[in-house]
């Protein structure tokens, strides 16, 4: 232990404890610190998902059997369509549908029991509301599904089919949605946080006047600037570990892998976050501006990082454009790690990728803080 006394006496060490005391007497940067990322990730935990449920169904009934009202049957029976609606008027319907009093219309044909009773095909016309084209094509998906399978239930050798599957589901068999979007929604917590954390905390200093203060002591710049880092990337990673509590214990998140090369990795992407945020303080003059800049740069981050809406989904020129953004590669690596349960050999490419935008991001913000210093 006695190597570590001289860096308790350095000048370095001073500006640490001056940074810690200044963050710990910041009640506004300690609310930044837990409550934002907190409420971030419950909202979108709980909130987003793909999956489509409850939709309004409104029914046109001309037939009025036994058929048409085991059909009807099965489109609700799952809460995947609630009848709100019934009518004799197609009209109406179409009118429902219209001022998105309902989401999906069915209308059954007066002869429909009679085709099914002597083994012709019955027709029947779905009406979807399709401004939500997300939601307008999952429910169409769930409508032919259920109708294909009363349909099949309705042949007498619907057992005897030629060909047979049987499907699994790999890492999330429940198919739980919040499992695919709280690793990500932890990649874009602490990029929003430790970007304008980190950018915040560097130019306080500009608009109270203190930086020029700092200049005058024999600290050199890269002291300075060590000194705002280190502080706030031990803050960010214990909101990390906050982060990574509710994951497990609200969305019971499995973490099939190595903890601890979780936190390694997500070490990395923490300086990408900093050396953005001190990017962002270099580019901008005062608070104002550096959170206004901040949405330039976190907003693009986001949308083409995969976090939110499946990489795939995207035009091929916005694929290639995300291979460039670092949360796309910590999000494949959190997700890789939580539910998948792989191992640095799989992720080693995705950690070098990390570890070249630290270098860049810091290289290129450290050079024109010292800049700014001179």
């Amino acid at each position: 232990m006695a190597f570590l006394f001289p860096f308790f006496n350095s000048r370095l060490w001073a500006l640490i404890v001056k940074e810690v005391r200044q963050i710990f007497r910041n009640k506004q940067l300690i609310f930044l610190l837990i409550f934002p990322p907190t409420v971030q990730l419950l909202i979108f935990g709980l909130a987003l998902s793909p999956d489509v449920d409850r939709l309004a169904l409104g029914v046109v009934d001309y037939s009025q059997s036994d058929r048409s009202r085991e059909l009807v049957s099965g489109l609700s029976q799952n809460n995947l369509f609630i009848p709100q609606f019934f009518s004799s008027s197609q009209a109406e319907l179409g009118q429902k549908v219209r001022t998105g009093e309902i989401t999906i219309g069915l209308v059954i044909p007066p002869d429909f029991a009679e085709e099914l009773s002597e083994g012709k095909p019955a027709d029947l016309q779905i009406i979807i509301d399709g401004v939500d084209a997300n939601t307008a094509g999952i429910a169409a998906g769930y409508a032919k599904q259920i109708i294909n399978n009363y349909a099949r239930e309705l042949q007498e050798n619907s057992l005897d089919l030629p060909v047979r599957s049987q499907v699994r589901f790999l890492y999330n068999p429940g198919l739980i949605s919040s499992w695919f979007f709280v690793p990500g929604v932890i990649g874009v917590v602490l990029t929003l946080t430790g970007s304008l954390l980190s950018s915040l905390t560097v130019i306080r200093e500009k608009d109270v006047g203190t930086l020029e203060q700092l200049l005058m002591t024999p600290a050199a710049g890269w002291e300075i600037l060590l000194a705002k880092i280190l502080p706030l990337f031990i803050l960010l990673m214990a909101d990390l570990l906050l982060a990574s509590s509710l994951g497990k214990f609200v969305f019971n998140l499995p973490f099939r892998g190595n903890f601890l090369l979780f936190l390694g990795l997500s070490a990395i992407y923490l300086w990408v976050c900093i050396g953005l945020g001190i990017l962002l303080a270099t580019i901008a003059r005062n608070q104002q501006q550096v959170i206004l800049t901040s949405f330039f740069f976190n907003v693009p981050l986001i949308q083409l990082s995969g976090a939110i809406a499946p990489i795939e989904s995207m035009p091929p020129f916005f694929r290639t454009l995300s291979a460039f953004d670092p949360l796309r590669h910590y999000v494949a690596i959190a997700r890789g790690l939580i539910l998948k349960g792989v191992g640095f050999e799989v992720l080693w490419p995705r950690a070098i990728a990390l570890l070249v935008f630290a270098v860049v991001l810091l290289a290129v913000s450290i050079s024109r803080f010292r800049r700014q210093l001179e």
